[in-house]
């Protein structure tokens, strides 16, 4: 018979054969790597690393600190794989090209995709990138300045520059023949761009249409000209919906006058959607998501705001504790409850909060449905409320042995939950409509809201009914 020990111990031997079989970077790997680094010997460093895919390798420098990172870069920086770079993060981005230097870095840069390319650069600072734009050569720094013309996270700096695109006159037989011996194709593509004269987009053809067809035919008797084209400025967020809604692989981007400059994957947009809700998830805590790479003054910086912003709304509900200083000078029990009350709404109006952003983000909810939300999450917080407070209730009359204290938290409770689902569910969409990112101010005007609501209908209550 197998104990509970047993199976965990099996539970995990299993997660560990699993991320052997999925993952390069094992923590015996990783563990190898540090003992490398921390006895200087770069030959083994080199030998380490070089069986890792580039995804691996971004993640073990984002694991390390500023000087371990520094020494496997310069380890591994005589044949530094260019597919590293699309993977890092933000401030280990910086670190690699203090390392490298701009000439390098250029280098290789010149190995990615536009797109790769132009996300890189952004994320340098000024004086940085400079130095790059300097390093590379005309021909590539005109398409980079280009790409970095459009507004930050668009659809002109995530689509790709390389696609295929053939004449409206040519034949099956030509197109194929075209990609056969054209050496600058993308390396991987599933469609074929039509276009007239300007670079003007007609119409696409699926890979696999194309390659069913005779080669006599014309590309324009078999291309669709069901298309979803988007401008270069539309935000990436925007364009990220529309691949989710439409189930894209990818989608041409054109300018106001038709012509074709680019495209966007799938793979980019799996990126933009986990950026996202990654940015979302941070931003409703406070944090970013380069904390666990940064210096330790760069993080206690960045959040420092946030609990600034804190302390302020705590001192706004401690101001309405203090207006019922004598009521809990009389009633003790008040201020051994009163936390629960305010806990209790804090924690419904998270769920609430998060129900808002997560469906403003998916764009499903609107003008059309956001009443009806709205009444469903404060008739939530009734019901629980109800079933809370009577819980609660019961237990504080036993604690105290006065049923009039139970009586008192069981209305708090209800009143603020009923608050906090109001308030979970309005306070995003009203800083949407006034153009405020939810999930960064959200948070801090629930908690203010839940905390003052509930000290002050429970100690009001107990103002009014006890004493």
């Amino acid at each position: 018979m197998t104990g509970p020990t047993d199976a965990s111990q099996a539970d995990g031997t299993r997660r560990r054969a699993s991320e052997v079989a999925l993952y390069g970077l094992t923590p015996p790997v990783e563990q190898a790597i540090l003992s490398a680094v921390d006895a200087g010997r770069p030959n083994q460093i080199r030998g380490l690393i070089r069986p890792l895919h580039p995804a691996d390798v971004a993640d073990l420098l984002s694991r390390l600190d500023t000087e371990q990172r520094r020494v496997v870069i310069e380890a591994i920086k005589a044949r530094f794989d260019p597919e590293i770079l699309p993977y890092l993060d933000e401030s280990v981005r910086e670190d690699v090209f203090d390392v490298m230097g701009a000439r390098d870095v250029a280098a290789a840069l010149a190995e990615l995709d536009s797109d790769d390319v132009v996300d890189f650069v952004t994320d340098l600072d000024e004086d940085e990138r400079k130095l790059l734009l300097e390093a590379v050569p005309p021909a590539e720094r005109v398409v980079l300045e280009q790409g970095l013309t459009f507004p930050d996270s668009s659809a002109g700096r995530l689509m790709q520059r390389e696609v295929v695109a053939v004449p409206t006159h040519w034949t099956v037989g030509q197109t194929i023949d075209f990609m056969r011996t054209d050496q600058e194709l993308p390396e991987s593509f599933q469609e074929i761009y039509v276009v007239s004269a300007g670079n003007r987009l007609d119409g696409v053809v699926p890979l696999a249409r194309l390659l069913r067809s005779k080669r006599p035919v014309r590309v324009a008797d078999i291309m669709s000209a069901e298309m979803r084209p988007v401008p270069p400025t539309t935000d990436q967020e925007e364009v990220a919906q529309m691949f989710r809604r439409y189930g894209l692989v990818s989608t041409p981007v054109v300018d106001e006058s038709g012509q074709l400059l680019g495209r966007i994957t799938v793979d980019d947009v799996v990126d933009v959607i986990d950026e996202e809700a990654e940015e979302d998830l941070l931003k409703l805590g406070g944090v970013s998501e380069s904390d666990i790479s940064s210096s330790l003054l760069e993080t206690a910086r960045s959040r420092f705001v946030w609990l600034l912003v804190n302390l302020v709304t705590a001192f706004i509900a401690a101001s309405v504790i203090a207006m019922f200083a004598d009521t809990i000078a009389q009633v003790v029990a008040l201020a051994v409850l009163a936390p629960i009350v305010a806990s209790m709404g804090g924690n419904a109006g998270t769920q609430s909060l998060t129900v808002a952003v997560r469906a403003l983000a998916m764009r499903e909810i609107g003008r059309t449905n956001a009443l009806r939300v709205i009444v469903k999450e404060v008739a939530l917080g009734i019901i629980n409320g109800a079933i809370f407070g009577l819980a609660v209730g019961l237990v504080a009359w036993a604690w105290f042995g006065k049923p009039m204290i139970g009586v008192v938290i069981g209305l708090a409770l209800i009143l603020n939950l009923m608050a906090a689902g109001l308030a979970g569910m309005t306070i995003p969409l009203i800083l949407e409509r006034l153009g405020v990112d939810p999930a960064v101010a959200s948070g801090v005007f629930l908690t203010t809201v839940t905390d003052v609501v509930g000290f002050f209908t429970f100690l009001g209550l107990a103002t009014w009914l006890i004493l």
